[in-house]
This record gives C-alpha cells, sequence and structure tokens, in this order.
C-alpha cells in the first residue's frame, strides 16, 4: 500500500534520489458487446447504450487475464474501471482469471468464481466512454445525456470481496455529454498519471474502452499511430520510482508493448521503426 505520509513529485531531471522500483500500468479494452452479436438486443433493452459483454467477449476477457498473470509474472495491486456494464463485466472476469484461473473460489452473483485476493477494483467514471455520438451510438443514447450510472449499483455487478469501496476517485461524476475527442483524449492521458501517481508503489490495470487504449499510446509513444485495438487489446506502460527523503519522483511512462502483440497495433516513422528494432534485445 502507498504510505500516506509520503508524496510524489514528477522527475524534472538531475538527481532523483534513490530507485526504488519500476511501476506497471496495463491498460484493456472491454470485451465484446452483445449488441454486435445481436442488434434485436438494443429494441427491448431498458438501458440500451450500456450492452453487457456477449458470451464470446466473457471468454475472451478471462482468457486474456489468464495469458497476462501468465506473461507478466509480476503482481497487479488495482484495478480500475469503467462504469459501463462491459467494462465491470471484463473487469470481474479479468480477477477470476488472476484467481487460479477461478477454480475453488467462492462465487459470486452473477456466476463468477472468485477466491480471496489481493486485488482491488474500484470504478472510476473518468475511464468511462467518450461522452459524444461519435462513440455512443445516437440512436440508442439517452437524449438528455444522463447515463444513470451510480457507483452503488455498478460496484454490486463486482464479487464483494474485491470491491474497494475507500478509494477516491478521480472524477466525481461522468464527464459532461458531447465532449469532444480531443478534451476525451486529454481525459484519458491525465487520468492515467493521476491514478498512478495515487498509487506509485502498485502495478494497475485499467479497464477501458478503445479510445483510451489509444491513447495510452498516443501519449506515451512519440508520433505513434494506432491502427486496432482488438476487443480486450492492452498496453503496458512502465516508469522508475525513485525515493528521496519521504517523496515519491516518478520518472517518465515508457510503452512496452510492441505493436501486435497483444491485441493493439500501431505504426511508427520509418525512422523510430528502425531505432526500436536496434534497441530491442
Amino acid at each position: 500500500m502507498t504510505n500516506p505520509n509520503c508524496s510524489v513529485k514528477m522527475s524534472s531531471g538531475g538527481k532523483q534520489g534513490g530507485f526504488v522500483s519500476y511501476q506497471n500500468v496495463f491498460v484493456m479494452r472491454h470485451g465484446e458487446r452483445l449488441d454486435n452479436f445481436e442488434p434485436s438486443w438494443v429494441m427491448t433493452a431498458a438501458r440500451p447504450w450500456d450492452p453487457p459483454l456477449a458470451e464470446a467477449g466473457r471468454k475472451r476477457a478471462f482468457e486474456t487475464g489468464r495469458r497476462l498473470r501468465e506473461s507478466v509474472g509480476l503482481p497487479i495491486g488495482r484495478v480500475f474501471v469503467s462504469p459501463f456494464l462491459r467494462c465491470l463485466q471484463t473487469a470481474g472476469e479479468l480477477v477470476a482469471s488472476f484467481s487460479d484461473e477461478g477454480r475453488g473460489g467462492t462465487v459470486a452473483g452473477d456466476g463468477v468464481a472468485v477466491k480471496p485476493f489481493e486485488v482491488k477494483v474500484s470504478v472510476e467514471y473518468g475511464l468511462c466512454e467518450m461522452m459524444n455520438s461519435k462513440a455512443i451510438r445516437p440512436n440508442v443514447a439517452p437524449k438528455d445525456g444522463n447515463m444513470g450510472f451510480d457507483v452503488a449499483v455498478c460496484e454490486a455487478m463486482l464479487p464483494a470481496e474485491i470491491v474497494d469501496k475507500n478509494v477516491e476517485r478521480v472524477y466525481k461524476e461522468l464527464p459532461q455529454w458531447e465532449e469532444s475527442v480531443l478534451q476525451a483524449g486529454a481525459r484519458y492521458q491525465q487520468l492515467i498519471k493521476d491514478l498512478a501517481d495515487k498509487y506509485p508503489t502498485e502495478n494497475l490495470l485499467l479497464v477501458t474502452h478503445g479510445e483510451g487504449v489509444q491513447v495510452a499510446v498516443s501519449s506515451f509513444k512519440k508520433d505513434a499511430e494506432v491502427n486496432e485495438v482488438d476487443y480486450c487489446g492492452y498496453v503496458e506502460l512502465r516508469r522508475p520510482i525513485f525515493k528521496k527523503d519521504h517523496t515519491f519522483i516518478t520518472g517518465e511512462f515508457d510503452l512496452l508493448t510492441p505493436s501486435g502483440q497483444t491485441g493493439v497495433s500501431y505504426s511508427l516513422p520509418r525512422s523510430l521503426e528502425n531505432d526500436t528494432n536496434q534497441t530491442t534485445p
């Protein structure tokens, strides 16, 4: 846990103090949404703007979590998740896969098996979908832009033993309806930094939407242009953490994930691609 007596500062160069560790932040898109498999679902849905996962999405989320656990080899202390149902369900499947692949645990209300586990999950409004008609289909979006999310209801979608209700959210409410793409991008970029700074000694997993993953690439990989973010596609960011007196000093984030390796493809100017190929072991 983060020491409440320690503050966090960004490094501005020069002597940084003693190296403590690296902090890793994973930014992931949700799994397949039901309305893409069953278009007629929206005709009778009470909340047509907030579809659940399709069964294929649940399976993909669980398998992605299992592969993440096997390949990364480091603990994830906290999961922050968008309030949209497809993201909540993705987070539930991910945590189930972290917990001995869901075997031998208790069964949550929606059937996801989870045993007591150290990872904690919190709902974060700032990780939500872009609040505009470009991202949320106009024929299903509420006319007044009110999505009707309630944190307590969102938390009830998750196994009780993994929910951290004591976290102070960065965003106390959803962004205003019809935010621009640039505003949404700035929101995602700043939120990644804000959440990481709140927990500098913990590795984080952020479950969000495709645009959020795109921003995680373009903000921390110079001149990167994202081509595609698949369902449950994710990228890994890493930065060094130093400690001087009672202050954590953070370095800059680097994007560690190569294009196409984890469901996110991006391109770089040819000169940067050559540099990357030469420096990657």
